[in-house]
């Protein structure tokens, strides 16, 4: 997969900019606050259909103006497309695929990225939302099913929990809660089964990155952690476990208001040489945990799509040590990634240069 070509009008801070990007490596240097950034949420945009810095589109508009737009033109698997979306203030936004609109849920798997930023860093020691994220976004763009199932789950539960609260002032409309679990229970299945295929993946993916990064000294586990499920082994009969796990709580589930089972609050367990990296990794330990599972994400996109996803390194080159940083450009450039990468200082990168390089400065990029 390779981006060819980027165009932004009043996106952000960019009042017009088309940009035409190598298919190695693109470094884009600046003082912080001057676009960078913006280039790559663009990207990360044309793949998932929202950004990571905010859930308001009208946000993506630049100031004082009425519209704006994103085009990338790219390539996957050796056939050339473009991806468009187009923002209006106070209206819906349009997707066009090769020129012909689209739902969010046909756009999710057209166009694969790999997002890695300081924030996760902290994948590996925050809260279980983050890692359940993590792992959600890559299986939706491998499998746009996925992101469907998970979607009408996620639905799902909004409703149940609404009917929880009306329970507290009105007990009569009970006899309602058993359709929504049967309902519940089946997506709720059909998400852990998917979410149990993947993390079988990111296991052997991500020990095998970790072994490289400690030069062979640390192994990294991933398991899959149901909520409430403690020693047994269930996976054949998920359904019935969920609907047995519902009717057991939805007393508690009541009084709070809330539903407490189900794949919203799973989360991955994180071991390093038998140890729980969550708990008792180091800093460092923690930090070579999260490089492990974004690159093993790389690998993961590829196995399951036949390509690697496109890249984007933001501003994470500074809070990587040298050894870091090393590893991961040699990664990068052994397997021939398309990256986009933010950095405020040169420094960062070798002596001798590489890919295609960018100067960013007021909402304006130049080749330098």
């Amino acid at each position: 997969m390779e981006v060819r070509g980027i165009e932004l009008v009043n996106y952000r801070n960019y009042k017009v900019q088309s940009l035409v990007t190598a298919p190695d490596i693109n470094v884009f240097l600046g003082p912080n606050a001057q676009g960078k950034t913006n280039i790559l949420e663009a990207v990360y945009y044309a793949a998932l259909g929202r950004s990571h810095r905010t859930h308001v589109d009208s946000e993506l508009i630049r100031w004082e103006e009425e519209s704006a737009r994103i085009r990338l033109d790219f390539v996957r698997l050796d056939v050339a497309n473009t991806l468009e979306f187009r923002f209006h203030r106070g209206k819906k936004r349009q997707i066009l695929y090769n020129s012909h609109p689209i739902a969010t849920r046909e756009l999710v798997g057209s166009f694969n990225v790999v997002l890695f930023s300081p924030e996760d860093l902290f994948l590996v020691k925050g809260a279980p939302q983050g890692r359940r994220r993590f792992l959600d976004m890559e299986i939706s763009q491998a499998d746009p099913k996925y992101f469907y199932d998970l979607a009408i789950y996620t639905r799902l539960i909004t409703q149940r929990n609404t009917l929880l609260k009306r329970l507290r002032e009105n007990p009569r409309e009970r006899t309602t809660l058993e359709s929504w679990d049967v309902q519940i229970a089946e997506y709720a299945a059909r998400v852990v089964k998917k979410r149990l295929k993947a993390v079988e993946k990111f296991n052997r993916l991500a020990g095998e990155v970790q072994r490289r990064l400690s030069r062979e000294s640390e192994e990294l586990s991933v398991r899959y952690e149901i909520y409430g499920l403690s020693g047994e082994t269930v996976t054949d009969e998920l359904v019935s476990w969920y609907n047995q796990r519902l009717k057991e709580t939805v007393e508690l589930d009541i009084r709070r208001g809330a539903t407490g089972v189900g794949p919203h609050r799973d989360d991955l367990a994180l071991l390093v040489n038998g140890i729980d990296l969550r708990v008792y990794g180091s800093q460092g330990q923690q930090r070579t945990g999260a490089l492990a599972l974004k690159l093993a994400e790389l690998s993961f996109l590829r196995e399951e799509t036949g390509e690697y996803p496109i890249l984007l390194l933001d501003d994470v080159m500074s809070e990587l040590d040298a050894g870091r940083r090393e590893e991961l450009l040699s990664f990068i450039r052994r397997q021939k990634i398309q990256t986009f990468i933010t950095a405020t200082e040169e420094t960062y990168f070798p002596a001798v240069r590489f890919g295609s390089w960018f100067r960013v400065a007021a909402g304006q990029v130049t080749a330098g």
